[in-house]
């Protein structure tokens, strides 16, 4: 029985096809890391897609960026409506890590805001995996963190079944040791509330709450309802499982772990009293007492996860649990990761561990944190691989490790539904570039087309853009200290014309889709290094590869080897490209694609300021007699600074958010 169905939008084309069933074949002979090299707008999501359904096995996919795992997930979902296609990424809309600065004594204390939807979504990922077999994950390389692990999250499920003898304070008692609320004055995840016989549970992962009327005793009745209207979805349902509001729990009855974790403390103590290091001795006592206090009271404590190598059951070095072990814990070894972009995000996956830990020496070092906070780290790389039982790269310039690792078993997509092939190649002598560039950039203009410029650094794009505006020309930077927002805004604003070129530094490279761009010219080609590597070069070039007039200028004086390395792939490109269009007659053809409409348009952003000067609930913090509020409209009160407290944040004033969370704490803690 088939468990993922395809939608198919549209069909694949003959090559897609060949790729796919060259993978298939690839995968079940008994090759299990292989790479697809796909060049840019071939279609290489499409043939992922066409992948897992035939595999029909349960995917990982790792981006490494979380606007593109946006993307992916989007047309994951699309192409798999009737499947569980899950998100998951880092939950954190702000965050400050625990640190430590001995050269100035200064203790960073760990800061962070969470994104409730995130947060729900990552929840909705690993009750899935628990619980159903047709998922797809797509993911950002925070997959590879210490999640805590997927037997204790599955021991602390609660089961339920119609015709079960139940317990009222029991389960009440079970579902706080799972860290739900118990809600009056509001119900939202993550809480559960009693009404007479019943009991109305808000599960962390999902849009919907749950009802369990109990008779005497006995499970009744189970089914879902709208939180906001009561309506009933759906049917009665025979059976449920739900599953914790947070990641990282410790069953607080568990005597021997806290016996250890007070053990390892003693140790450390000693430690540092024989250094003569009393202030550090002080500290790792005050803090490991503290948090065992409120372990053993709540089954929670802030920074929880710095003791989950006890918890897990794991010995000092070994890796951590992460959402790999929820894919191991679930399906065994029958289980695919595809990574995409694979020539970023698999150093991104190499990188992670060396940076997590010197942080976390120092605060050990100087008693803030036991020594088993190293164990709640990031996997090293050779663990990860350890714990794939089978991946596919992907990418357009796949590295040579990775082709050295899946023992040449490259499958290539070379050829465009839309025919267009990869572009002319042009060389052009540096002297003069600027005055070069600006007469070239001119000719696209009077065709209605786009340019992209590449420089070596920040300073040079800002620049060239002020000269070429000197000159009359239309024209904006983008790097990366340019915020999010207004990247998609410089971006949109190239796409309608508002400007008619972009120039960059390595921001023009993977994702960006601008089918109106005919021109990419490189400044400096031949400065040798990161920036003008072969594979930063095909990338950058292949910007122009969605436009039937596309061409590049290189300009350089020297060919070096990462330009004759990038030109000779370019040009096997093309050609085949090129022949493929004569086997089957296609005709090139430009890509037409609608401008995204903004999350939040310009307008919506002013409008929003205008009510928060007028109706800000913050600014008349002053006019309220907060005390003599009752507990409902208290609530109601922090409800509202929420609100702005998000509506600051997507205006981009983190200072009055800032503000304002500290406001919403302080109110919490009085309540």
């Amino acid at each position: 029985m088939k468990i993922f169905n395809l939608n198919l939008p549209y069909k694949p084309t003959i090559e897609q096809r060949r790729a796919v069933e060259e993978l298939v074949s690839g995968f079940k002979s008994g090759n299990h890391y292989q790479v697809l090299l796909g060049v840019t707008g071939s279609g290489k999501t499409f043939v992922m897609a066409n992948l897992i359904e035939k595999l029909q096995i349960p995917t990982l996919i790792i981006s490494h960026n979380k606007t593109l795992a946006g993307q992916l997930y989007q047309e994951m979902r699309e192409f798999f409506p009737n499947n569980a296609v899950s998100f998951f990424i880092s939950y954190y809309d702000y965050y400050q890590p625990e640190a430590y600065i001995p050269s100035t004594d200064t203790y960073i204390e760990k800061d962070s805001a969470i994104n409730e939807l995130i947060d729900k979504l990552r929840l909705e990922t690993t009750s899935n995996l628990l619980s159903r077999r047709d998922v797809v994950v797509v993911a950002s390389v925070s997959c590879i963190y210490n999640l805590g692990s997927p037997q204790n999250y599955g021991k602390f499920a609660i089961q339920l079944k119609r015709g079960d003898r139940i317990n009222l304070k029991e389960i009440t008692e079970k579902l706080v040791d799972l860290q739900y609320e118990r809600g009056e004055f509001e119900f939202k995840r993550a809480m559960f509330r009693l009404r007479g016989d019943s009991i109305d549970v808000f599960p962390a992962y999902q849009d919907r709450a749950l009802r369990v009327v109990i008779d005497r005793g006995i499970v009744e009745t189970i089914f879902y309802f709208d939180p906001l209207t009561g309506e009933k979805e759906g049917k009665d349902e025979e059976n449920v499982t739900i599953f914790p509001a947070k990641h990282f729990l410790a069953d607080r009855n568990e005597d021997q772990i806290i016996d250890e974790i007070r053990k390892d403390m003693e140790e450390r103590v000693r430690f540092f009293e024989k250094k003569n290091d009393l202030i550090s001795a002080q500290r790792i006592r005050q803090k490991v007492t503290y948090d065992l206090e409120m372990i053993r009271e709540f089954g929670y404590v802030k920074g929880i996860e710095n003791y989950s190598r006890y918890f897990d059951g794991r010995k000092k070095g070994e890796p951590p649990f992460s959402l790999l072990d929820y894919f191991q814990n679930s399906y065994g070894k029958d289980w695919l990761v595809i990574v995409d972009e694979s020539h970023i995000t698999f150093p991104q996956i190499r990188g992670m561990f060396n940076g997590d830990r010197a942080r976390k020496q120092t605060l050990i070092d100087y008693g803030f944190r036991l020594p088993s906070a190293l164990d709640n780290r990031p996997l090293k790389f050779n663990e990860f691989l350890s714990k794939v039982p089978s991946f596919l790269a992907t990418s357009a310039t796949p590295d040579d490790w990775e082709i050295k690792f899946s023992q040449g078993k490259v499958v290539e997509l070379l050829a465009r539904p839309t025919g267009i092939p990869d572009p002319e190649v042009e060389i052009k002598p540096t002297k003069n570039q600027v005055a070069d560039v600006i007469s070239e950039i001119k000719k696209q203009i009077n065709k209605k087309q786009r340019t992209l410029v590449t420089t070596l650094t920040k300073t040079m794009a800002e620049d060239l853009a002020s000269y070429l505006k000197e000159q009359g020309l239309k024209v904006h930077y983008l790097h990366s200290e340019i915020k999010t927002l207004e990247r998609s805004d410089i971006l949109d604003s190239l796409r309608r014309g508002d400007y008619d070129v972009l120039i960059g530094v390595n921001l023009l490279r993977e994702g960006l889709d601008l089918p109106e761009v005919s021109l990419v010219a490189i400044l400096d080609a031949d400065k040798e290094g990161f920036l003008r590597s072969k594979t930063t070069l095909i990338q950058t070039m292949g910007r122009a590869a969605r436009h039937i007039e596309g061409r590049v200028i290189l300009y350089a004086d020297t060919i070096t080897d990462s330009i004759k390395s990038a030109l000779d792939e370019v040009k096997r490109r093309r050609e085949y490209q090129l022949k493929v269009n004569k086997k089957y007659g296609i005709v090139p053809q430009n890509i037409v694609k609608p401008i995204r409409k903004r999350v939040i348009e310009k307008e919506e952003l002013g409008l929003i300021e205008q009510l928060t000067q007028k109706e800000s609930v913050f600014g008349n913090l002053e006019n309220f007699d907060v005390e003599s509020l009752t507990p409902l409209d208290r609530k109601k009160l922090i409800n509202k600074l929420k609100r702005e407290m998000n509506l600051a944040a997507v205006n981009l004033d983190f200072e009055l958010a800032i503000k304002i969370r500290d406001k919403i704490k302080e109110l919490e803690a009085a309540s």
